[in-house]
């Protein structure tokens, strides 16, 4: 089965949290704070792997987690860092933000690779808090914990020519003949229904060329398998518009090329891509009639009279796509302002008012100074006093009418209020 486009999930590993610890042996009874601080969490990183071509990989797998990092431990041990999580995916793939269809990355180039979400920083341990003031400090920092993300890969085909035209005017069989590729082929009267992709080595030169599936009349309408594989032409610098001259199937073949140009047309700027038109099938005409009115109708073109099948014009037609080729530029991965998913957001805290006097704190900010906070340790209990008044929540409580006596309630923690 062919994926070129499927959702998945992933997250960065949490930061380990700071261990809380002191120092005792029976020489050293009253030894010191040897917290040590919590490990790094492990990051996600995409790898653009040119041995894949689709995304099956991930029909059933759909949730990534790199490893957390280890907390810290006594005898000031940092904590383990947490294992990177490489994801393989094919050249070619383009990874958006599933909440805003941003782009993340595109992965164009052969092995390229990058590090899309970042793992939590460690949280230190209580051995960082002490001072000449403060020397038995009874706790530490937590970890970071970091967000899910809801991540969209598509894959767009990376070929120098792509083929296109209607089912089963002999794209496939262009394709196995000129190239190292070989499709599935039979006298199908539907669509390919995965794209194939086959170096052609000719002439000293050589070149990937790839057979676009799912183009019928109101393919850009979502027709058939229409806009789930318009996208494999944009990265393309060179179109054959494989027409079948005989008419095989019963169809106009001027009106099949009009058709296709007007699907392409109606997506994004694929129409703007330079083609050569291969009258196909030619060993199969009746009426030789039938290429002078093509070309009539069609106007200024590129065209090439071949077949397939018969091997015949086969060298003209390369030796135009090369020439083609070398006046056109390469293409370059899609330019976007990569948006950082792991962006570092300021810690906020809001104050509920429940009664006269009594208020609740809460929000990430407020979790991170509650965090190790032993009450019954008066250098603990100053601290988290100090980091309330520092980050303004003591006035911001005064703004909300808060008075000496009244009590104030920090997550699990309750605390009467003095000046």
């Amino acid at each position: 089965m062919f994926l070129d486009k499927v959702t998945i999930w992933c997250k960065a590993g949490n930061g380990g949290d700071g261990s809380v610890s002191f120092f005792r042996d029976k020489n050293n009874p009253n030894g010191g704070p040897d917290g040590g601080d919590g490990g790094r969490g492990g990051d996600i990183i995409f790898v653009a792997n040119p041995s894949l071509t689709n995304l099956t990989d991930f029909r059933y797998t759909k949730h990534f987690r790199a490893e957390n990092g280890a907390n810290g431990g006594k005898r000031f041990s940092t904590g383990k860092s947490g294992k990177d999580l490489i994801i393989q995916v094919p050249q070619g793939t383009v990874i958006r933000n599933a909440e805003n269809n941003k782009i993340l990355c595109d992965l164009y180039d052969k092995g390229e690779s990058v590090t899309l979400l970042r793992g939590g920083k460690g949280g230190v341990g209580n051995t960082k808090y002490a001072t000449p003031t403060r020397q038995a400090p009874r706790f530490s920092e937590m970890g970071v914990k970091t967000k899910e993300y809801q991540l969209l890969l598509e894959l767009k085909t990376i070929a120098d020519v792509g083929l296109v035209g209607f089912p089963n005017v002999g794209k496939s069989s262009l394709l196995a003949s000129v190239s190292n590729a070989r499709p599935k082929i039979a006298n199908y009267h539907f669509t390919t229904l995965a794209p194939n992709i086959g170096v052609v080595k000719a002439y000293g030169s050589s070149f990937v060329m790839a057979d676009i599936p799912g183009l019928i009349e109101g393919a850009s309408e979502g027709e058939g398998l229409g806009l789930d594989f318009l996208r494999h032409i944009e990265r393309t610098r060179l179109l054959i518009h494989v027409v079948d001259i005989a008419g095989s199937e019963g169809r106009d073949p001027y009106d099949d090329y009009v058709k296709i140009n007007q699907e392409l047309s109606k997506y994004n700027d694929v129409s703007k891509i330079p083609q050569i038109v291969a009258l196909n099938k030619c060993d199969l005409l009746q009426d030789k009639n039938a290429i002078d009115d093509f070309v009539k109708k069609a106007g200024n073109i590129e065209y090439y009279v071949i077949s397939a099948v018969a091997h015949i014009g086969l060298n003209e037609l390369l030796e135009g796509i090369i020439k083609k080729l070398q006046t056109l530029p390469v293409r370059e991965k899609l330019a976007v302002e990569q948006e950082v998913l792991d962006k570092k957001v300021k810690k906020t805290y809001t104050i509920e008012k429940k009664n006269a006097h009594y208020f609740d704190v809460e929000g990430d900010l407020i979790d991170e100074i509650a965090f190790g906070v032993v009450l019954e340790d008066m250098s603990s209990f100053a601290y988290f006093q100090k980091r309330m008044r520092d980050e303004g929540i003591i006035d911001a409580l005064k703004a909300k009418g808060m008075q000496e006596g009244d009590t104030v309630k920090v997550t699990n923690i309750e605390f009467i209020y003095t000046e």
